[in-house]
C-alpha cells in the first residue's frame, strides 16, 4: 500500500509538470514566431513517440526493471526542461519534445505496470478511479502555479522550476526495489492483443484521442484570441476546468464495480465530453468555462474507465506490454490529431478544430456502444 501512495505521488507530480508544460508550451511557441504547422509538428511529434516505444518499454517492464526505467524517464525530463528554456527555433524545439515524449511515455507506462500488477484492491472502480484522482489533480495545480510563474517570472522560469521539482521526484524511488517478473516472450503478446473484442476496443481509443491533438496546439490560442485572456489567465481557466477531471475519477473510485453501470457512465462521460467541446466556443468566457467543465468532467469518467477495462483485458504477465501497444495505438490518435487540428485552426479558425472533434467524439460515443468490453 505505501507503494501504491508513492505512485500516486509520483503521477501528481509528473502530470504537474509535463501537462503544464504541454498546454502552455503553445502561448510561449507563438511568442517565439512559430506558426501553426510548426506548433502541430512540434506537438505530433511529442505525441508520437509513444507509437514507437511503448510495446518496448511495457515488455521491459514485464521482464525486468520498473524502478531503473522510471528513475531515468524523471531524470531525462529534468534535464530536457532545462534545454527547452533556451532553445528558440522550431528544429531544436521539435527534438527537445520528441525526446519529452519518449521520457513522458516511459513513465506512464511503467508506473501504469505496477499499478496493474497491484492486488492491494478488491473494488476495481476504486482501484482505477482513485489513480486517475491523482493524475488528474496534478495539472490543476501545475496550471495555477505555472500561470503565477509566467506571468511574474516567464516561461524559462517555469521550465526550471519544474526541472528541479521532478528531478527531486526521483527521491520517492526508493520503495519500488521489490518488483515481480515473468518470463515473457514476443509470442504471448500475439494472443492477448491480436483478437476481436481487443482490436475493436483499441478503434474505440485512436478516435478517442483524436481530440487531445486539440489541446497541446489550438486550445491555449483559442483563449487567448477569443476571450482576450493572458497567459496567466489562459492557466487559471485551463486550471479549474481540469478540476472536473479529477472531481469525476473521484466519483468513479466511490462507486461498486458494476459491468453493465461502467459502460453507461463510459457512454455518458464521451458524450459530455463531445457536448463540452463544441459548445465552449459559444458565448462569453464563463459560459464556455462551464462547458469546457463538463467536458472535462466527461474526460475523468472515460480516463478512469479506460485503465479499469484495460486492466481486464489482459493477463498480469503480459499486461505490461500489452497495454503499451494499446497505448501506442491511442496516442497515434493524439499524434494525427495534433497535425489535423493544427493546420485546420490557424487556417479555419481556432474555434473549428474543437467543434469538429467533439462532434468527433459524439460519434464515438455511439461506437462505444458496441465497442466496450463486456466484462
Amino acid at each position: 500500500m505505501a507503494g501504491m501512495r508513492r505512485i500516486h505521488a509520483l503521477n501528481f507530480v509528473r502530470t504537474m509538470t509535463v501537462t503544464t508544460v504541454f498546454f502552455l508550451a503553445p502561448l510561449h511557441f507563438l511568442e517565439l514566431g512559430f506558426d501553426g504547422l510548426a506548433i502541430g509538428l512540434i506537438v505530433s511529434l511529442y505525441a508520437a513517440a509513444p507509437i514507437v516505444f511503448s510495446f518496448p518499454t511495457g515488455w521491459i517492464n514485464d521482464r525486468l526493471s520498473m524502478k531503473k526505467v522510471i528513475l531515468g524517464a524523471l531524470l531525462l525530463i529534468s534535464g530536457l526542461f532545462v534545454l527547452a528554456g533556451f532553445v528558440r527555433e522550431v528544429p531544436g524545439m521539435a527534438v527537445l519534445f520528441l525526446l519529452i515524449g519518449v521520457a513522458n511515455n516511459a513513465l506512464n507506462v511503467s508506473v501504469n505496470s505496477l499499478y496493474y500488477k497491484d492486488d492491494s484492491e478488491a473494488n476495481p472502480n476504486r482501484k482505477y478511479g482513485i489513480y486517475i484522482f491523482w493524475i488528474s489533480l496534478g495539472p490543476p495545480a501545475g496550471l495555477f502555479f505555472g500561470g503565477l510563474l509566467i506571468r511574474f517570472a516567464g516561461f524559462r522560469t517555469l521550465l526550471l522550476v519544474f526541472a528541479a521539482v521532478t528531478a527531486l521526484t526521483s527521491l520517492a524511488m526508493r520503495g519500488f526495489d521489490h518488483e515481480r517478473f515473468a518470463a515473457v516472450s514476443i509470442r504471448d503478446y500475439k494472443y492477448s492483443v491480436f483478437n476481436r473484442k481487443t482490436l475493436v476496443f483499441s478503434i474505440l481509443l485512436f478516435v478517442l484521442a483524436l481530440h487531445w491533438g486539440t489541446e497541446g496546439t489550438v486550445y491555449g490560442p483559442f483563449l487567448r484570441t477569443r476571450f482576450g485572456l493572458s497567459d496567466s489567465g489562459v492557466a487559471l481557466y485551463m486550471a479549474g476546468a481540469y478540476m472536473a477531471l479529477a472531481l469525476a475519477a473521484f466519483l468513479v473510485s466511490r462507486l461498486k464495480y458494476d459491468p453493465v453501470m461502467n459502460g453507461r457512465l463510459f457512454v455518458l462521460g464521451m458524450t459530455l465530453s463531445g457536448l463540452g467541446l463544441v459548445l465552449m466556443t459559444r458565448g462569453d468566457v464563463r459560459l464556455s468555462f462551464l462547458f469546457r467543465f463538463m467536458h472535462e468532467g466527461g474526460d475523468g469518467l472515460m480516463g478512469a474507465f479506460v485503465v479499469l477495462y484495460i486492466s481486464r483485458l489482459f493477463e498480469k504477465k503480459t499486461i505490461g506490454g500489452s497495454a503499451g501497444i494499446l497505448t501506442a495505438l491511442q496516442t497515434s490518435g493524439h499524434m494525427v490529431g495534433s497535425l489535423a487540428f493544427s493546420w485546420l485552426g490557424f487556417r479555419a479558425g481556432l474555434h473549428v478544430p474543437m467543434v469538429v472533434a467533439g462532434l468527433i467524439l459524439l460519434g464515438n460515443a455511439a461506437f462505444s456502444l458496441v465497442a466496450l468490453p463486456r466484462d
